[in-house]
């Protein structure tokens, strides 16, 4: 029996190197795709909240920020969905997200922990509204942590250096 469950878990533990990591990239290399697709398509609001970017940030000009937000997400989606640079994509995607919470998705004032976890929603009523691009990040960390996984242009270039 153990050597069965064993077995089981084994072929589960497969398929997740499979499947699992490309999931992962593909929701993720879409969202982040449409939110550059949207900057692509829409106007630069970030001269408005320029004050709150975190340093350094905070003294790059508004339109080379919007720029290099647009082309990482664009670029970066893509890159996520073929499995191309991972890590590297999923590291600058991981920086990029916590410049948005900080300048966009945090709540403005808070004086307890219990009114900081009001902003932890997804709403743009007020409050802050961090809850999705902190579950972005944390589906990023399998990513930059154990790569792309096994379905990606990533692992057949590493394959073919190893052989």
């Amino acid at each position: 029996m153990k050597k069965l469950i064993g077995r089981l878990l084994g072929g589960i533990d497969l398929i997740g190197l499979w499947i699992g990591l490309l999931g992962l990239r593909l929701i993720l290399g879409w969202e982040y795709f449409e939110s550059g697709l949207e900057k692509f398509r829409g106007e630069n609001w970030f001269a408005d909240i320029q004050d709150k970017f975190p340093y350094p940030f905070n003294i790059v000009s508004p339109e080379i920020s919007w720029q290099m937000a647009t082309w990482f997400e664009l670029v970066g989606g893509i890159a996520l969905v073929i499995g191309l640079g991972t890590r590297f994509f999923g590291v600058s995607l991981f920086i990029l997200t916590i410049v948005a919470i900080a300048s966009v998705h945090w709540p403005a004032e808070w004086a307890s922990f219990g009114d900081l976890l009001e902003g932890y929603v997804i709403t743009d009523q007020g409050q802050g509204n961090f809850k999705l691009p902190v579950i972005f990040m944390a589906m990023l960390l399998p990513l930059i942590l154990a790569g792309p996984g096994r379905l990606s242009i990533d692992a057949l270039i590493r394959r073919s250096i190893a052989r």
